[in-house]
């Protein structure tokens, strides 16, 4: 069974900085893509930023220059360095990974965290 941990979500004021982790546990043999996705209050989830295997990053326009995505590729981890937040990014924020559980050949599966909520206040 695999497992994804979200961490460091949190209330701040306008400008300030948080730092969401996610670290993926159980039975992985490698884990591909990684990414975030936000749902905003009484909008669609969407895809915040990605990065791939191979270290293809892509974000979506409204958060470039602001934020950012790395992995830690032996912790199974993926970090997102949020700075300058405007109370547009508040939403709950979800982590999810690509993941391959027995072998090269096995089929890619994506698996969601729970959810963190980040609040940002004016």
């Amino acid at each position: 069974q695999v497992q994804l941990v979200e961490s460091g979500g949190g209330l701040v004021q306008a400008g300030e900085s948080l730092r969401l982790s996610c670290e993926a546990s159980g039975s992985i043999f490698v884990v591909e893509q990684m990414a975030w996705y936000r749902q905003p209050p009484g909008k669609q989830r969407e895809l915040v930023a990605s990065i791939g295997s191979g270290g293809i990053i892509e974000y979506v326009d409204s958060v470039k220059g602001r934020f950012t995505i790395s992995r830690d590729n032996a912790k199974n981890t993926v970090h997102l360095q949020m700075n300058s937040l405007k109370p547009e990014d508040t939403g709950v924020y979800y982590c999810n990974a690509g993941i391959r559980t027995a072998t090269w050949r096995t089929g890619i599966t994506n698996y969601w965290g729970q959810g963190t909520q980040v609040t940002v206040s004016s």
